[in-house]
Formats: structure tokens, C-alpha cells, sequence
């Protein structure tokens, strides 16, 4: 009998039949939406508990089966990749909203809520949760990746914003870490740790938030430029000015052109074009759109349309957040492979015009997009349906990162690493930092069951 059959026999009795072999729902955990190759796990169990991911842990480590965490499916760089002969561990069950604490601003929630339901939750409280990654990314993964969004140039990331974690170890033990306070001096902080480590030290089952009071008054605008430099530098001026915007988004003319396209945007030029939010009291607002339009005539804008109209609002957003259905549906029969690059704010006109550069020599097709604001920007290569296309693609993400690197920045902003980042991490930490986080690995999953092969690159003497 295997190692997996010998777990799934030791957890039936408590899961019955949220053990699941069928192909469908194993093909379903099969991958994310990124281009890697997909792999069907041996076996998919929807854990509904803490205890019950510490059940599911325990056994499998006492029997060396790899366990992969599974959300909503929306990692784009092989998180969620599964070993053939291992679980995955589906988590979206879990989606009770723990407690709230209006008067602190906090709230603790099960790893499957999603952003939009928690915030539904929310509404008639005043208070929002303001990380913004798009999709329907559950709060568990994105703090397992550390991610971001439109909205981080204001709000932070899942960094900044997950105050303490129930989180359960290889071994089974469950530990909590942080807490509700707004900062504390006691101890190694292990949640900064577990956020963004992938699921590679333990699985996240319990996320206390920090929440935010919804703005009084919300603007946006529209701006469009006829150099993309010109644009970029827009983003970057507003930065060094310390406008404080709630959301700054670029999109180059192509990523206009397929927006224009699928979204049905209309009063718009196929033009590299900014996109703005502004948040606060309806004075600070004006206040922040009048510094904004003059920036904007400082850096040759064609127009400035603002409105604080809802519904002009859920369009603009809408688009931005459809951005790679829009490439994919400009180019039929094309699969897309998202980049993701980060600088610090001066190098990035250096690090887009550059990479602007590369995309026209490869003779592919990328849009770019970005949350300019904190340095960070995406490409959409599509990739041909020809025999060498994935190939050509993967050559232009890897001069881009390298770009990034050579401008003191990260190959990942906000997708993390995964498998599609792996090859970049000695380059940007050293041997040494990895060596560190080998040793981390070590000491949290010495039988190497969790996420097994994902960020960390095996080291050659």
C-alpha cells in the first residue's frame, strides 16, 4: 500500500466523502491561472476546520505525503501545483467571519473568505479592507503571497495589513502569531514570516485584518499621454510629491487598445493612459485632483477627466481589473504569461521605457500595466501558438526581470515566486540569504511535505 493510500485511509473516517479522487475535481487543483504545466494531485480533501487541516498535516507527515494549500485557484506562478502522489488541501470551505471589532478597526476571518465577501460583510459598517489584487483570491492565499494591488500605493500590502495568523506546522501543532494590537516589541515576528512564504512553513487557516474607514468622498480621472514616458513620469513626480492617491494605474497603448476592445470603454484614444482614485474628505479630494491636473500638465497630458460619479468609477475599475481577459481576447488562441517586475519609484521609467524596448525587438505582443505607484508593473506576453513561442516569451520575461535586478529591484512585486520565479531568487538574494531560508525550511518542515519545490531554488556546490 503507498504512503497516500495509507493517509487517505487514516483520515476517511473523518472526512468521508470530502475526500475527493474524482478527475473533474482533481483536475480542477491541478494548477492556477498561470502558464506552467499542470499536474493532478493524488487526492483532494476539503479541510472545514483548523483542527481538521491539523488532522490532514499530522498523518501526512508521519507518512511523508507532499500537502499543497488550495484556495480560489487564482496564483499565477504554480503555487498551487500539486504532487501526483499528494493532497491538495482545499481550504475555500473555511469562510466564517470569526469576529469583528469595529471600535479597533480589526477583524478575524477563516482563510477561504474572500476579499468581496468579507467586504460585503462589512457593509453597513463603515469600514472596508482595501488589498485589492483582483479576482476572487481568498484572504488565506493572498497572505500566503504576499500580495498587493491597485489599491497598495495607499493602503499597504497583506504585509502591512495582516496583523496575526492562526497557522498550522507541518507536524500538526497549530500556533497563533501577532495578535490585534497595532505594534508589538516581543519576540521574533512570525507572522511577517508566514505572510508570503507560500505555503512552504505552514498553512494559514485564520487571518486577523486590519480594517479601514471607507473615504468620505472617492474621485477618479483619466488622463491620456502621447509618450509612455511621459506617463510614467507622471507616477513617478506624484510619489516624490507625496500626493497621498488611493489608486494610480498605468496602461500602455496596447493594453488601451485591448481594453478599449473588450470592456467597451468608449471617449478614449488608443494612448498610453493613466488611470487615478482619490479618497478623503470631499475638500483633501479637490484638493488632491487640482495638484494632480497640474502634475499632469507639468508632463504634456492630453486631457483630464475627473469624476466622483459611482458609476464612471465601477467602469474604469471594472476594465482595469479585466485587464488579462482583455489581452487574451485580443489575440485568439494565444495563452498569456503575466510578468511582474518592481523597482524603487526613481529607476521606474528606466525599468518600462527599457522593457518597452525589449517587448518591440522580440516581435511579440505584450501589453503593459501597472500599480505604478509603488514601482510595480506588469506585461501580458502573449504567447504564439507556434513551436517556439513559449520559449520566445519566457527569453523576454527573463530580460525584463533582468532589468529589474540590474535597477536594485525585485522579479516579483506582488505574484510571488512559486515555480515560475525560482531561477531569479539567488540572483537577487545571494547564496548566503538562501542558505538562510533553506535552513528555515528545514526547521519548519524537515520532511519537506509543504508546497515541496515551490520559491526556493535547489543549490548546486
Amino acid at each position: 500500500m503507498s504512503a497516500l493510500e495509507r493517509v487517505l485511509n487514516h483520515l476517511s473516517e473523518v472526512f468521508g466523502d470530502r475526500i475527493s479522487r474524482g478527475e473533474a475535481v482533481r483536475d480542477h487543483h491541478a494548477h492556477g491561472e498561470g502558464w506552467q504545466p499542470a499536474c493532478l494531485p493524488g487526492a483532494v480533501i476539503f479541510a472545514e476546520s483548523t483542527e481538521e487541516v491539523s488532522a490532514v498535516l499530522k498523518t501526512c507527515n508521519q507518512y511523508g505525503v507532499p500537502v499543497v494549500a488550495f484556495g480560489g485557484g487564482t496564483s499565477l506562478e504554480g503555487h498551487v501545483t500539486p504532487s501526483e502522489y499528494g493532497i491538495s488541501l482545499d481550504l475555500s470551505r473555511m469562510t466564517r467571519i470569526v469576529e469583528l471589532n469595529a471600535e479597533d478597526l480589526d477583524c478575524r476571518v477563516e482563510a477561504g473568505v474572500t476579499r468581496h465577501a468579507l467586504n460585503a460583510y462589512l457593509r453597513d459598517t463603515g469600514l472596508f479592507f482595501p488589498v485589492d489584487p483582483g479576482g476572487e483570491s481568498t484572504l488565506g492565499g493572498m497572505c500566503a503571497t504576499r500580495a498587493s494591488g491597485t489599491a497598495a500605493v495607499r493602503y499597504g500590502t497583506m504585509r502591512e495589513n495582516a496583523l496575526g495568523l492562526t497557522v498550522v506546522l507541518a507536524d500538526g501543532r497549530i500556533i497563533r502569531t501577532g495578535g490585534r494590537v497595532r505594534k508589538s516589541a516581543t519576540g521574533y515576528d512570525l507572522t511577517r514570516l508566514f505572510v508570503g512564504s507560500e505555503g512552504t512553513l505552514g498553512i494559514i487557516t485564520e487571518v486577523q485584518l486590519r480594517l479601514h474607514g471607507l473615504p468620505e468622498t472617492i474621485a477618479t480621472a483619466v488622463c491620456q499621454f502621447d509618450r509612455l514616458e511621459d506617463a510614467v513620469n507622471t507616477a513617478v513626480t506624484t510619489m516624490q510629491l507625496g500626493l497621498p492617491i488611493g489608486r494610480m494605474e498605468l496602461l500602455d497603448e496596447v493594453q488601451m487598445d485591448a481594453c478599449i476592445q473588450y470592456s467597451k470603454l468608449t471617449g478614449y484614444d488608443v494612448l498610453p493612459t493613466m488611470f487615478f482614485e482619490f479618497h478623503g474628505a470631499p475638500a483633501a479630494v479637490s484638493e488632491q485632483v487640482e495638484t494632480m491636473e497640474a502634475i499632469v500638465a507639468d508632463h504634456n497630458g492630453k486631457g483630464f477627466m475627473w469624476s466622483n460619479n459611482p458609476e464612471d468609477r465601477n467602469e474604469l475599475w471594472k476594465a482595469r481589473h479585466n485587464v488579462f481577459w482583455a489581452c487574451l481576447a485580443y489575440r485568439p488562441h494565444h495563452r498569456g504569461i503575466a510578468t511582474d517586475a518592481v523597482v524603487p519609484v526613481s529607476a521606474l521609467t528606466e525599468l518600462i521605457t527599457g522593457s518597452k524596448r525589449d517587448i518591440e525587438e522580440s516581435g511579440l505582443i505584450a501589453p503593459i500595466v501597472g500599480h505604478v505607484g509603488d514601482g510595480n508593473f506588469h506585461t501580458v506576453i502573449l504567447v504564439p501558438p507556434e513551436e517556439n513561442g513559449l520559449e520566445r516569451a519566457l527569453e523576454l520575461d527573463r530580460k525584463i526581470v533582468g532589468r529589474a535586478l540590474s535597477l536594485g529591484g525585485a522579479c516579483s512585486g506582488e505574484h510571488g515566486v512559486g515555480l515560475g520565479k525560482k531561477e531569479f531568487m539567488e540572483r537577487e538574494h545571494g547564496r548566503d540569504a538562501l542558505d538562510v531560508m533553506w535552513m528555515l525550511k528545514a526547521t519548519f518542515d524537515p520532511n519537506n511535505i509543504l508546497n515541496p519545490g515551490k520559491m526556493l531554488p535547489e543549490l548546486v556546490n
